[in-house]
């Protein structure tokens, strides 16, 4: 439930070089900074709404609204101000900011407490995102960040219909080609419905001979789960309408209403702490753990926690399974209760072989969208963890994969591909293998100076 806005103070700015940046929820959310007189992005509808923004907040019109951080540039260049919430808190509050009629006021209010600092320093925007980052990480304590392997992914050539067959031509590929791919990394399809993981679809018949044969190859596994979230097709839905996250719907996709796993109940948790032992104990230590906004969401549960501490236990759940050396990603993810308990993290909506996301809204998949949230956060990388900004995509048929090639290569920490590595022509495959053999060293990015 929103809480009461409290005004927090007037920035005076410049007319034309003033901005606002708002700092979107989760991965998909938009994430950019706006003239003062921009519409910033939002929702085309309640799906997306519930899905890829916050569920339990809505911005009015005329203001712009940053979730736990937001920040005020007075002109271009020019002094930044910085609202955000304060480390660890079990609440993160909505930041909004509304612009005076006629002149250059923007005034700020939020619905709980907030640090403010104003940064003078150089990088513009991003560079005082980036110092504020800095002290946000040492108070989160946030410990040594880990570079990310490089990774070969089933999703954006196979998407749901990934065969085993499909996995294995393009680990016979991946040597044939000389790639540099630490990680083959099976994407979302192998299993039986969302929410029972162990249960395979028929496409595979082994997940067990799978994983072996990967890694008599040399290379490391990946999967990916979607752990805090249940589909009403699946047994646990069936079986266990208990775990559930009472009142929080969590959208709908894959044909299907989704629920929200309970963390904070004994049997749910129990049972989730198998599904990723079970997985470590195959030999898998890459895990990417995708639409785990589902954690958060509010709604009645168990135990009467706060949706973000149920949601940090959800992921040191996780954590606890798969052990300190498995190497964690996120997405779809709460980006400031994250801060800490994940290694790499999704920093933009998934990409896409098309430019332009559907319904003109800028949180759904494409390479427009993720181009925008990846540059607004890329002051996250080197501070919080290491900025995946989506796979490559470089074959022939991906709308201007030249634009998305140049950003993932400006601004990406993770390096992964998702072509069929078969399917690549002459430049594909050559951007494939510089960018995967050129990943970036964990310090920052350097800001864009504006």
């Amino acid at each position: 439930m929103e809480e009461p806005f409290t005004a927090l103070g007037e920035v005076t700015c410049d007319l034309s070089g003033g901005r606002v940046y708002e700092h979107g929820w989760q991965s998909w959310s938009p994430t950019t900074a706006y003239g003062l007189h921009a519409r910033p992005y939002r929702p085309s509808g309640e799906r997306t709404r519930v899905m890829n923004y916050r569920a339990d907040r809505s911005a009015p019109a005329g203001f712009f609204q940053g979730e736990g951080l937001l920040a005020v540039q007075e002109s271009t260049p020019g002094p930044v101000h910085v609202f955000a919430a304060h480390p660890g808190a079990v609440t993160v509050p909505s930041i909004r900011a509304r612009v005076e009629d006629g002149g250059g006021g923007v005034v700020v209010s939020s619905e709980g407490d907030i640090d403010q600092l104003v940064d003078h320093g150089p990088g513009g925007m991003m560079g005082a995102l980036g110092r504020w980052a800095d002290g946000y990480a040492a108070a989160m304590r946030v410990g040594p960040i880990r570079p990310a392997p490089t990774i070969w992914c089933s999703w954006y050539q196979y998407l749901t219909k990934v065969t085993e067959q499909d996995m294995l031509e393009n680990l016979d590929a991946i040597d044939q080609l000389e790639l540099p791919v630490d990680v083959v990394q099976l994407d979302d399809g192998y299993q039986a419905e969302i929410g029972d993981w162990l249960a395979l679809s028929g496409r595979f018949r082994s997940l067990h001979d799978l994983v072996g044969r990967i890694r008599e190859r040399g290379r490391r596994v990946g999967i990916w789960t979607a752990p805090f979230l249940v589909g009403e097709r699946s047994q646990t839905y069936a079986e266990h309408p208990d775990w559930l996250v009472e009142g929080a719907a969590a959208g709908r996709n894959w044909d299907q209403d989704l629920f929200a796993l309970d963390t904070t109940h004994p049997g749910a948790a129990a049972s989730l702490h198998q599904v990723f032992a079970t997985f470590r104990g195959l030999g898998i230590d890459f895990f990417k753990i995708d639409f785990i906004y589902a954690g958060a969401l509010e709604g009645r549960r168990h135990e009467d926690v706060p949706p973000v501490e149920a949601y940090r236990r959800g992921l040191r759940l996780v954590r606890d399974a798969i052990g300190p050396d498995a190497y964690l990603l996120g997405c779809g993810a709460p980006i400031l209760p994250s801060v800490g308990l994940v290694d790499a993290m999704r920093v933009s909506p998934d990409t896409g072989p098309q430019y332009e996301p559907r319904e003109a809204d800028l949180s759904l998949p494409s390479v427009r969208a993720a181009v925008l949230s990846g540059a607004g956060r890329a002051w996250q990388h080197g501070r919080f963890w290491v900025n995946d900004p989506d796979c490559l995509i470089a074959r022939p048929q991906a709308q201007r994969r030249e634009d998305w090639a140049a950003h993932v290569e400006r601004y990406g920490g993770l390096r992964g591909s998702s072509d069929r590595l078969h399917g690549l022509d002459e430049w594909g495959l050559q951007t494939t293998r510089r960018l995967l053999s050129t990943v970036p060293p964990l310090q920052p990015f350097a800001p864009d100076a504006r």
